[in-house]
């Protein structure tokens, strides 16, 4: 396992598991952490470069200062900041599994830089969230 120790993948709480040839984000939903993949994150290391990281509101956050209620009150803001975490990681052609709110947010991100995405994968997200996508 790989702990990450700067900018926003510190701040995230990101680590990379596994060595595979192709990456895998997760993505967890809301009112969890990176703890929802504990059971499946091994057999996943085995094939794949597993991504895990908790949204700035999870618990497991240290700083509640870093979650601004104006700023995030639309799914865009996290969008940025997935973006942002995948160039800071230098991540391309990824796939993203997206939990319940992290699969519309993967969408979002996916249309702003699709490069960065080879496959998204949804887990019981939401299509009523799809109406905040241009947000």
């Amino acid at each position: 396992m790989v702990m990450l120790g700067k900018g926003l993948s510190s701040a995230l709480n990101a680590r990379v598991i596994g060595s595979g040839v192709e990456t895998l984000i997760l993505g967890h939903g809301y009112g969890g952490d990176q703890s929802v993949w504990d059971k499946v994150l091994p057999e996943l290391a085995q094939k794949f470069r597993v991504v895990v990281f908790d949204w700035n509101f999870a618990g497991s956050i240290k700083d509640a200062n870093q979650f601004d209620m104006v700023k995030y009150s639309s799914y865009g803001a996290f969008a940025d900041d997935l973006i942002a975490l995948m160039d800071e990681m230098h991540l391309k052609s990824s796939i993203f599994v997206g939990h319940s709110m992290s699969g519309m947010i993967g969408c979002i991100a996916s249309v702003r830089r699709p490069e960065l995405f080879q496959r998204l994968i949804f887990i019981a997200a939401s299509p009523r969230n799809a109406i905040l996508l241009n947000s």
